[in-house]
């Protein structure tokens, strides 16, 4: 709420009216009977006054009166920063102290404190704080001490044992009386400035956050440097933007920053980065967190299974060191993620830049609050030299007149020797200085006459007449220096502001680095530390059942998909224990605008209607909220259902119930002819006839094209959500090559279940085309060779041979290879050998033994940078052309009457309605 929006006429009006009730002094009788009238209106209250009469005041006057004096107070007074010098009433009464105790020297923060309530009437604890958080801000004072550490959030010492004093440049841009505009403190005995005379944007530079009443401000730090620049590019007439830079570093999304406006919002993330796969280091962490509220977060978030961890070590000194060791099989990656998800490790945060003006408070944005202190600095420092330009041309003045009055030697006439009185002296030098007047900056007054009339005959004897118009010279050059500087005063402004950045400005390099954050989902990075069970008899789900059918792992913040045999569908919430009802066909953790995962259907409309296929993904959808996948009609029957994480479409064969006339019993239906629609859609018939049952008759490949697909290093898995090195897209007939360092090697599908050893040497999308370059210890023959090979697809072979105790050297897939041979033993000093393996030895098949390479002692063979490359103007389609598919035996037909009898037999057990 704020004050000036309060109507303030109605309130002027009521207490106008309470007023005049007050001034009536009715009997005790009346009184009684206007308490029992009112009584169902108003509370009220009585005040006895001397004469026992009592007065009735109601209070809904009262309190918009006093609420609003109140609000009013809080917010001009204590909670918003002022726009001019950017600091809160308490903030400026402890800087206004500081100076007046300001000697160069450290004082005692208690003694600060007390010197400060001589102007701030609220106690010592409020001052005490407010000093501690300027002096952590490392601007304006110069700390000594214990003042606590804002990544901890370790407390200061008591005041008596910490000292502070002004920084300068706190000296040099805070302070000018001169310039500052007083008024009387709160008990009148001494001055304080209603503003301090700040020329520097420091209510940016610092940031701000204080409550009111109704209203709260909250201005986020930025940096010193691109402050300055900002300045300097408004008074180019240039354009600008800021953004928040915090002590405590890390990273900011500024995406949304809105120019520090109300209803804007910044991201900001600690620092975190790998020590080891098992060792995650946060060195860097939000703005308002320590490492303390940071560590509770991420073991709240342990305790809750939303990460794993082993346990957490907090090293902070100097600078943020909290260790987070993972528990095994854990990604770090994903957990990197999930820190960042679940814990303090990222916050939003919502800037409302309130600042007053005007005696009001106003919403401004960063942008405007910096013109305005750019201005402000602007004013400032022009006042300043018209201020100086005043006082040396009273300087100059002075100069001129004593130069006239000395060495016209004035004071050496009768008439002013003998003059009779003060007047009649003064009004001879003033006759004597008629000629000279029209020389003179401005008119001479009777104060100056009397001020040449106090001149002591020693400076009257020591004048020098070419020092004094020395003087009078450089007086002038220093006047028109400054008409320079006003004459260009914006070009003296960024001077100003060069100089400040110059001088202070490699103090504060930035600390937060911008970027632009990927939204997390949190059901991707969260741990699945819970199995989802179904009781199908009693239509019960949930991770409770450990008795029951076991369906998948999956998070206590999973969404679960249920598909039922009469084409409903919906999704739930996952919880220990929940009653979704009978006749399921399908259940799983459902991810939200998944378009990978497609759902094959093949369904009756009605109890005798047409029979439709479809194939459809599901986007978002509501939770708890029922959906059909048919028309809807009543008795409608899901006849075949599949679902395909990657968009696999497959053969099934439909079998028909025979009927008189009825020649076609059997058909097969390809999925991947069936387009991919919306989940509404009613789909392709299939067929009229009715339908005995569908079975799947072969498995089909994605039809959705290639998918990404990476290798998580941490727990050697395969992921589809970018963690770990990129294997390469993948259609659904490539492989997964995977080599380890005994130089066993095979190839699998990039199914995401696939298990794989800790000793990998290689793994990558596998090539059949690719030459591979082998130097090895044959164990055999006990000697180095060179080999030059293809792999084959398949099972688990040894491309080093059937000895297990042969080793690999070197293993590169370089077209053209250069090796360096390093002897050892007594061959150590023997001259390494190059050789081109291309030219030593032919490709061929990977069950050859290759070419030894020398008979002496070898120390270690290394990869040199090869001395040509491959042809570029092959396509990548001749490199890698595919390995022909394996041809498999046509499958026998069957026989239309063997089929027949067949579905007789079976459909006598089977009731008409089921399927």
């Amino acid at each position: 709420m704020r004050p000036e929006d309060i109507d303030k006429n109605n309130i002027s009006e009521q207490d106008e009216l309470n007023k005049n009730k007050a001034q009536d002094t009715p009997s005790e009788e009346n009184e009684v009977n206007d308490e029992q009238e009112n009584s169902q209106e108003h509370s009220e209250y009585k005040v006895p006054d001397k004469s026992s009469d009592r007065i009735t005041h109601h209070l809904s006057g009262m309190y918009q009166s006093w609420f609003l004096d109140y609000a009013s107070y809080v917010i001009l007074e204590r909670a918003v920063p002022h726009i001019n010098d950017g600091l809160k009433p308490v903030q400026r009464r402890i800087l206004h102290s500081m100076k007046r105790l300001d000697d160069g020297r450290y004082n005692k923060v208690a003694n600060i404190v007390g010197h400060t309530m001589q102007f701030h009437p609220h106690g010592d604890a409020s001052i005490g704080d407010a000093l501690v958080q300027l002096g952590q801000k490392d601007l304006l004072i110069d700390c000594q001490g214990n003042w606590g550490n804002i990544l901890t959030g370790d407390s200061a010492a008591a005041p008596r044992y910490i000292e502070a004093r002004l920084s300068k440049f706190a000296l040099e841009t805070v302070f000018n009386p001169k310039t500052t505009q007083w008024q009387a403190s709160y008990d009148g005995r001494n001055r304080e400035p209603v503003t301090l005379p700040v020329k520097f944007p420091l209510l940016l530079a610092q940031g701000v956050e204080g409550i009111a009443v109704g209203l709260s401000s909250k201005i986020l730090p930025h940096n010193f440097n691109e402050l300055i620049d900002a300045s300097i590019s408004y008074l180019k007439g240039e354009k600008f933007a800021l953004y928040p830079d915090f002590q405590t570093g890390g990273y900011i999304d500024v995406s949304k920053y809105n120019d520090g406006e109300r209803g804007g919002s910044v991201k900001i993330r600690a620092k975190i980065s790998k020590q080891d796969n098992k060792t995650l280091v946060i060195s860097e962490i939000p703005y308002g967190r320590t490492t303390s509220s940071i560590i509770e977060s991420i073991l709240k978030a342990n305790d809750k299974g939303k990460i794993k961890i082993k346990k957490v070590d907090d090293n902070t000194a100097k600078n943020v060191e909290i260790l987070v060791h993972l528990a095994p099989g854990v990604s770090s990656d994903k957990t990197i993620d999930a820190l960042y998800a679940f814990t303090d490790c990222e916050i939003s945060v919502s800037p409302n830049c309130c600042v007053i003006k005007d005696d009001k408070p106003h919403f401004l944005t960063v942008s405007d609050v910096l013109k305005h202190s750019t201005d402000n600095t602007l004013s400032l420092l022009q006042k300043e030299l018209e201020i100086e330009r005043g006082e040396l041309e009273e300087t100059l003045f002075f100069a001129s007149l004593e130069k006239i009055f000395i060495e016209e030697r004035i004071y050496k006439d009768k008439e002013f020797e003998q003059a009779a009185s003060m007047d009649e002296a003064i009004a001879h030098v003033d006759r004597r200085l008629t000629p000279f007047k029209p020389q003179f900056i401005r008119e001479v007054t009777r104060d100056d006459i009397l001020k040449l009339m106090e001149i002591k005959m020693a400076r009257i004897l020591k004048f020098n007449t070419q020092k004094c118009e020395e003087q009078i010279l450089q007086i002038k050059t220093d006047i028109a220096r400054i008409q320079d500087h006003l004459a260009h005063i914006v070009d003296y402004t960024i001077q100003w502001f060069q100089m400040l950045k110059e001088k202070y400005g490699k103090r504060y390099p930035r600390l937060t680095e911008i970027r632009s954050f990927d939204t997390i989902q949190a059901t991707k990075v969260a741990e699945a530390n819970e199995k989802l069970y179904i009781n199908r008899a009693e239509g019960f789900i949930g991770t409770s059942l450990k008795k029951d059918e076991f369906v998948c792992n999956c998070s206590d913040i999973d969404d679960i998909i249920i598909f039922y045999r009469s084409g409903i569908y919906k999704i739930v919430k996952v919880s220990e224990k929940m009653f979704v009802g009978k006749d399921i066909i399908y259940l799983n953790v459902f991810n939200r605008n998944d378009s990978r995962t497609i759902y094959n259907v093949i369904y009756r409309d009605g109890k005798m209607g047409t029979n439709f296929i479809k194939r459809f993904a599901i986007g978002g959808i509501t939770r708890d909220k029922e959906y059909n996948l048919t028309k809807g009609t009543e008795g409608s029957r899901i006849l075949y259902f599949s679902a395909n994480t990657n968009g696999e479409a497959e053969t099934v064969k439909v079998i028909l119930k025979p009927k008189l006339r009825q020649k076609l019993l059997m058909f097969e239906k390809d999925f991947s002819t069936i387009a991919i629609k919306g989940r509404s859609s009613i789909g392709n018939t299939l067929t009229k006839a009715e339908i005995h049952k569908v079975v799947l008759k072969q498995r089909g490949s994605s039809t959705l094209g290639g998918r990404m697909v990476w290798f998580d290093w941490d727990v050697l898995r395969l992921n589809y959500d970018g963690r770990g090195e990129e294997l390469g897209e993948f259609q659904s007939s490539d492989l997964i090559l995977v080599i380890r360092r005994n130089g066993e090697y095979y190839t699998t599908n990039f199914d995401l279940s696939n298990h794989y050893e800790s000793d990998i040497l290689v793994i990558e999308k596998f090539q059949q085309t690719k030459i591979w370059t082998a130097a090895y210890y044959d164990a055999d023959h006990k000697a180095p060779y060179l080999k030059r090979f293809y792999l084959e697809p398949g099972n688990r072979r040894n491309l080093l041979g059937d000895n297990p105790k042969s080793s690999i050297y070197l293993l590169t897939d370089e077209c053209y290879p250069r090796i360096e041979i390093i002897f050892g033993g007594f061959d150590s000093a023997r001259e390494p050998l190059i050789i081109e393996a291309e030219e030593f030895v032919v490709a061929r098949s990977v069950k050859a033994r290759g070419k030894r390479l020398t008979t002496h002692l070898v120390e270690t063979i290394n990869e040199l940078e090869p001395t040509r490359h491959p042809e570029t103007h092959q396509s990548s389609e001749e490199e890698e052309e595919p390995a022909e598919p394996e041809t498999t035996p046509a499958e026998p037909q069957e026989n239309p009457e063997d089929v027949r009898d067949e579905i007789m037999g079976q459909m006598k057990l089977f009731k008409d309605d089921d399927v």
